[in-house]
């Protein structure tokens, strides 16, 4: 570590204590050939995979588009933001642990979607019908009756219902 103040090479650690909740290293050095004391903060740099689009093309990995997506599903939902943050960390989490250079744009938007499906049924059908490009009213049907059937009673049982029940109607 360069000395910012002299700019020698040889500094030392005179304290090391983690910050940020520990995602940081927050390290106190002195120059040994100045004296003098400054602070620096360390944090793990992971690369991300490039994301490959449908047409071919690659693009580094976006949060900011990420997070845009799935707001403009969740929009105007009953969904905690802390809910919405922990689902883009579980599919950054998965685009890491996949351990590839390159993951599909395709393979992120089912993540996208199995978070949305568990968030609200709502956004998942808003999220599905784009990505999915729905063409009629009967696409969206399908969806939803499929969502139906192959949600958990426990994920069921904390969202609203989509369509009435047959009694309702």
């Amino acid at each position: 570590m360069h000395c910012p103040f002299c700019g020698a090479e040889d500094t030392r650690v005179i304290d090391s204590r983690p910050a940020s909740d520990g995602a940081q290293v927050r390290r106190r050095r002195e120059c040994t050939a100045c004296g003098e004391r400054f602070t620096t903060y360390e944090t793990v740099e992971l690369v991300m995979p490039r994301i490959v689009k449908r047409d071919g093309t690659r693009e580094p990995f976006s949060e900011e588009k990420l997070r845009t997506g799935m707001l403009r599903a969740l929009e105007k939902r009953p969904v905690a933001t802390e809910q919405v943050e922990a689902a883009i960390e579980r599919i950054k989490r998965r685009l890491r642990g996949a351990g590839e250079r390159e993951i599909s744009s395709r393979d992120v938007g089912e993540w996208v979607m199995e978070e949305l499906r568990g968030l609200d049924q709502v956004a998942y059908v808003r999220f599905a019908s784009v990505y999915r490009s729905f063409q009629d009213v009967n696409a969206f049907r399908e969806e939803i009756e499929r969502l139906q059937r192959e949600l958990p009673p426990e994920a069921r049982a904390r969202q609203m219902p989509l369509l009435p029940d047959e009694g309702e109607r």
